[in-house]
């Protein structure tokens, strides 16, 4: 039978459930990776799990995100990441190597391997070949443990490239262009493949730019083929050994078909306050701008700073423009700094940051009230850059650079010829920064900060959950449990974290929720999309939340819901939504019975004499994480 390229990876690791049949698939991971804002609680897991050594080929820790040390709660979770590596038989990238994503798409990521990572932009490595997807850290402890990560079976859409990138027009405008036609929720259950001749134009960190931000599609994840643009960057980065051709078969099929002309588009911008408000850079006029920032894991690669660079260089950025820039890995920053480059962007007034996330989890750099920030990055949720009202531009590194020269939203195509930015042959290849597993008996090194992992209850038949809060459509995991320099300390600290759930929508979410002791949240369309983070899930747990009843609801934060015992349920009809008011109370009886007997029921809407129908599309094994009070649970009664 002809098999796409998605179909080729996930039949070779697949370990239960039967592609196209549409059900639950279970698949073998090869790899993991965690970062320092999700690690914590994955290695609290992990050690939960009570397995001595990860199963996988490889598994990366890699610290990236808390790197802004104003005090010991980050410096703590660091040495407790390590120590956890060492102890676990982890690879340790330690702070300061760089972005999970650039590290290891440039030194760890093989064609054709599965990659699970508690990131939901984990999706970069499919520009090197690999089905790599983002997950809460529990699926990823469990898949480092050897267990199965399970997903539904997912529909597999070609983007059928053609053409060739005009000048000035980048890889960050073709996924603009796709996240513009289909939406943040257009993705959700679907996996895209890129192929046709137009890409064997895209080199593999153009592809990885592409494949990162199909994250903000909703998608399962997105892939490129295994050719000789891959081979090339392989073999630069000292790796040739690891490559292997792979491409879907002639004739293979799909269930969707994209076609885009690469060489019919041109600069794009997001504007706020979602990834998919797209609009041609050339409409954008008579905007001031106040701050620039190029970086993140979505445009950091050597090819995104050196474009930058190429456009900055003899030049003084405007004087009303903050620029920072943030290079990726070491690697990149190493690069430019030995080809001269970095000084190009220094004498151009840049401000140069640490090879981390930084400003694109609203770790430092927050614009002033009420600025136009553009940035090279995959998110402008409202209030994610840490200032509340300013209005933040998802841009090209080159939009972005000419834009900082200017002082006004800028077409850079009214900047002249652009300049040729050649691949090195030989990217600077230095490993000292990535610590190799270490002893089994390393003693694990716990600071105050670092408290027990909660447990959720098991779920009991018969509930009365009255509404904690109601909320409208598209609610990000932002909005759920912000991020930060204040708040992200404090991830392997629940109790303290807890105090900032839904902070930025309801300040009285979690006293409330404390005093009501259970209850359900009430939600609109695309319920928690966005980042992976779990958190987003256990908080909620932790202070008495039950269900969450939503009109639909991201992949990633409803399979976190049900790893935390939460109950995720839809409406049957939408328009019930308008039923439920804030502190209604919600009835539900013999809810074990109910969700074993069918996929919907009817819940009681108290004091208003009337059922809401309600569906649940739950797998027999989900519906047993459940009512065991989540995964970590379920896993220890089966002895999975």
């Amino acid at each position: 039978m002809k098999q796409n390229l998605t179909q080729k990876i996930l039949s070779a690791h697949l370990i239960s459930g039967e592609l196209g049949a549409g059900g639950e698939i279970g698949i073998k991971i090869d790899q993991t990776l965690t970062q320092d804002a999700t690690g914590t609680m994955a290695y609290l897991q992990f050690e939960a799990v009570g397995i001595p050594r990860v199963k996988t080929e490889l598994s990366v820790s890699y610290i990236d995100h808390n790197t802004l040390q104003t005090g010991f709660e980050n410096a703590d979770d660091h040495a407790f990441l390590q120590s956890c590596a060492s102890r676990f038989g982890v690879y340790f990238s330690r702070p300061g190597n760089g972005i999970c994503h650039q590290v290891h798409l440039e030194r760890f990521g093989k064609p054709g391997k599965t990659l699970l990572g508690s990131d939901s932009h984990t999706p970069t490595g499919g520009g090197i070949g690999m089905l790599a997807m983002g997950a809460g850290g529990l699926d990823v402890a469990v898949a480092m443990g050897g267990g199965e990560f399970y997903l539904p079976d997912p529909k597999v859409v070609k983007i059928n490239l053609t053409g060739k990138l005009a000048p000035w027009v980048s890889a960050k405008d073709v996924i603009l262009e796709v996240l513009r036609r289909l939406s943040v929720k257009g993705g959700v259950g679907k996996i895209f493949e890129y192929a046709g001749p137009g890409v064997s134009m895209l080199s593999v960190p153009e592809r990885a730019t592409i494949t990162n931000m199909g994250a903000e599609l909703g998608a399962t994840t997105s892939v490129f083929p295994s050719d000789e643009q891959t081979r090339i960057f392989l073999k630069a980065q000292g790796r040739e050994n690891d490559w292997i051709p792979l491409e879907a078969d002639a004739d293979a099929v799909y269930d969707e078909e994209i076609f885009i002309d690469l060489s019919a588009l041109e600069p794009l911008a997001a504007q706020p306050h979602m990834p998919d408000n797209v609009a041609a850079v050339s409409t954008l006029t008579n905007i001031r701008v106040n701050q620039v920032a190029i970086g993140s894991c979505t445009n950091s690669s050597y090819r995104d700073l050196m474009t930058a660079a190429a456009i900055l260089k003899g030049k003084v950025v405007d004087p009303s423009v903050s620029l920072v820039i943030a290079p990726g890995s070491r690697q990149v920053l190493t690069m430019l700094a030995n080809n001269g480059a970095l000084t190009d962007l220094l004498d151009s007034g840049a401000r140069i940051l640490e090879s981390a996330c930084g400003p694109c989890i609203g770790m430092g750099q927050s614009p002033s009230s009420g600025a136009v920030s553009l940035r090279t990055f995959n998110r402008n949720f409202e209030g994610r850059s840490g200032t509340a009202d300013a209005g933040v531009y998802l841009v090209s590194p080159e939009v972005a650079a000419a834009s900082a020269l200017t002082g006004y939203f800028t077409n850079p195509r009214t900047l002249g010829p652009a300049a040729e930015i050649p691949m090195p042959e030989n990217f600077r290849v230095d490993d000292s920064l990535i610590i190799p597993p270490g002893s089994p008996d390393t003693a694990i090194v716990r600071g105050p900060n670092i408290k027990p992992l909660p447990i959720a209850p098991k779920l009991t038949p018969d509930l009365e959950l009255p509404v904690v809060i109601k909320l409208k459509d598209n609610i990000t995991t932002d909005d759920i449990m912000p991020a930060g320099a204040k708040i992200l300390p404090l991830r392997s600290n629940i109790p303290a974290l807890s105090e900032y759930v839904y902070s930025k929508i309801d300040a009285e979410f979690s006293a409330r929720a404390r005093q009501l002791g259970q209850s359900i949240i009430v939600a609109g369309q695309n319920y928690g999309q966005g980042s992976s983070r779990e958190h987003a899930a256990l908080v909620p747990m932790y202070l008495g939340v039950r269900v969450v009843l939503a009109k639909s609801f991201a992949r990633i934060h409803k399979a976190n819901l049900i790893n935390f015992g939460i109950l995720p349920l839809t409406f049957v009809n939408e328009s019930d939504y308008d039923l439920i008011k804030d502190y209604s109370k919600l009835i539900f009886t013999n809810l074990t019975e109910a969700l074993s007997n069918s996929e919907e029921f009817d819940i009681l809407l108290s004091g208003k004499n009337a059922s809401i129908r309600v569906s649940h599309n739950l797998t027999e094994r989900q519906i047993g994480i459940i009512l065991a009070g989540g995964l970590l649970n379920y896993t220890k009664e089966a002895g999975k």
